[in-house]
């Protein structure tokens, strides 16, 4: 006679993607990728998202309020409010991101090269670290940006650029080389030396892509630090020029002689200033906590 066994093992799960396990492990995270999502949609298309041209000039909408016609007002110029945020989200984020990515990148390299030689070459990276560090990001930014002349490639000025990627550079070397440190005893590592490797295959080939964790981290980060310093150094008069939209110039001048005639030209910047740095803040903390395996129960 025949014997029936039942399987009482419960089904395997389906493994999911990593974009799903994220976004059901971090909702929050999840949701500011959206707004960034967002955000770069309107700076990639702002021809075709924005209602008006930035820079068109309307003497006959004069600080005109909120309507279905402008829907975040217009400024002293009579340019569309609306239109203009869009545009500076292009602004934004190309210096926001780019900037982010050049310190970063650097300060990785450095970090990996710090911990890979040890020795003299870790304490004198180590100590023009500490030096870069004793100064504020937007101090240090503020130095650098009004010590080098303006040098503009596609409405972009690059020295602005460079000014928000130095302080980066040192914060994220001492975090990528603290991660580094570890990897540098690892076994594969003295294999590669006692093969004959070189040094840059070394860290290039084998360091790095085991602090790559820590770095997009880092990266992530800083976006929302680049952008807010951007929009104070365009604030200050050293950043962006007229008449690019760019948010924190949107801040300054007339926004400031208007503010209570028209508030709306203080309040839409500053909001789309502070959505941006909190998406990206959110974002990355999100991050962090998805890919330590620290936090995963």
């Amino acid at each position: 006679m025949a014997v029936v066994t039942l399987d009482t093992q419960p089904a395997a799960r389906k493994p999911r993607g990593a974009i799903a396990e994220f976004v059901v492990q971090q909702p929050l995270g999840a949701v500011s990728f959206v707004i960034i999502v967002v955000m770069m949609f309107a700076g990639i298309f702002s021809p075709l998202v924005a209602p008006y041209d930035p820079l068109a000039i309307d003497f006959a909408s004069i600080l005109a309020a909120p309507s279905w016609e402008h829907w975040c007002g217009t400024d002293a110029y009579g340019r569309d409010i609306c239109s203009r945020l869009i545009y500076g989200s292009r602004t934004a984020l190309v210096i926001g991101f780019t900037s982010s990515f050049v310190g970063s990148t650097i300060g990785a390299v450095l970090g990996v090269a710090s911990a890979y030689f040890g020795g003299r070459i870790d304490n004198i990276i180590q100590r023009v670290m500490d030096i870069l560090l004793a100064f504020p990001l937007i101090v240090l930014a503020l130095v650098v940006v009004a010590a080098l002349r303006r040098f503009v490639i596609g409405g972009v000025d690059v020295n602005l650029i460079f000014a928000i990627a130095i302080p980066i550079i040192p914060r994220v070397a001492r975090v990528v080389r603290a991660a580094a440190l570890s990897v540098r005893v690892m076994p594969y590592v003295d294999a590669a030396r006692a093969a004959g490797y070189s040094n840059g295959r070394i860290i290039f080939r084998h360091m790095a892509p085991n602090v790559v964790a820590p770095y997009l981290i880092m990266l992530t980060a800083f976006i929302a630090q680049a952008i807010l310093a951007e929009a104070s150094l365009s604030f200050l008069g050293l950043g962006v020029a007229e008449p690019t939209a760019a948010w924190g110039l949107m801040l300054s001048g007339n926004a400031a002689d208007f503010y209570r005639e028209a508030p709306w030209m203080i309040l839409f910047p500053g909001a789309a200033i502070s959505l941006a740095v909190f998406a990206f803040n959110l974002f990355g903390d999100s991050l962090r906590d998805f890919l330590d395996p620290r936090f995963k129960v």
